[in-house]
């Protein structure tokens, strides 16, 4: 599995995409997607809904099993990916390019406390141990 260095990522699993306007698109890493399974259902916050870091915001479920999705940073949601509704096997086949909402975060340094790509992979390796 490769992880793409361009993004950030939480201990939850979460990916981060800090955009050119200063908003962030945020989606789940494929590692979560591969523990999850064949998704079947997400459930999507609404654009105005503003999250603290960390804070639960949408449900990504699987035929496995349903699991919360927290926002990485604290922010407005600005746009959902409304496609992600009616296709979430999108999720399995490109978890990264897959985003589920864009925030405009509320504190941006909250981006810098996220892992790199390296500090993800070990994360993931001391998960497997």
């Amino acid at each position: 599995m490769s992880i793409p260095t361009d993004l950030k990522y939480t201990k939850s699993h979460e990916w981060v995409k800090p955009e050119a306007d200063g908003n962030v698109s945020v989606g789940i890493t494929d590692h979560a997607q591969e523990l999850l399974g064949d998704m079947v259902f997400v459930e999507l916050p609404q654009v105005g809904d503003t999250f603290a870091q960390k804070q639960e915001c949408a449900v990504a479920e699987s035929v496995k099993a349903a699991a919360d999705v927290y926002s990485p940073v604290s922010g407005e949601v600005i746009e959902v990916n409304s496609a992600l509704v009616d296709n979430p096997e999108n999720i399995n086949q490109d978890a990264f390019g897959s985003w589920l909402f864009k925030l405009k975060p509320s504190n941006p340094a909250e981006i810098d406390e996220l892992l790199d790509a390296d500090g993800y992979q070990a994360l993931l390796d001391s998960e497997e141990h």
